[in-house]
């Protein structure tokens, strides 16, 4: 874990907000000048803390209405493959997100889609095809109470 004095967590709080600022008025806004302000943002990002800097676009103003919660079970078989399936899912840019269970099911997946028929032919097509699917349980998200990128920086 990289060591963060109070000026980088200001920094990074700043950031998360809104990563597009100019450095002079995110240094003004931390309680630093321009130039040492940057050269800590050039620190944070070659030690990985910063890992990119991204623009966040609404799921729904471009068309993908559907998010879905996919609990993926691999068979014994497929467990010996986690990588070629992590790999598969690592392909789809339908699946967001993507994470290693420990409990009954494998892999917990974020999918989003145009609608419900989107996800169907997904989910027929391309998800239920992947070697080693035992067994896929899928819930649709009816509404969104809370998304964020920001991480509780303390």
């Amino acid at each position: 874990m990289t060591s963060l004095d109070p000026f980088d967590r200001k920094i990074l709080h700043a950031l998360q907000e809104d990563a597009s600022q100019p450095t002079a008025k995110l240094a003004e806004q931390v309680g630093l000048s321009t130039s040492p302000c940057w050269r800590r943002i050039e620190r944070l990002e070659k030690e990985g803390v910063i890992v990119k800097r991204v623009a966040i676009v609404d799921r729904q103003k471009v068309g993908l209405n559907a998010q879905i919660f996919a609990q993926v079970k691999l068979n014994a078989h497929g467990r010996a493959n986690l990588d070629e399936f992590a790999a598969a899912i690592r392909g789809f840019p339908e699946v967001l997100e993507a994470y290693v269970l420990m409990g009954v099911f494998d892999f917990m997946l974020r999918i989003v889609a145009e609608d419900i028929h989107a996800y169907e032919r997904f989910f027929f097509n391309h998800l239920s095809k992947l070697p080693g699917v035992q067994e896929i349980n899928s819930t649709v998200a009816l509404s969104e109470l809370k998304s964020t990128t920001a991480l509780p920086i303390r």
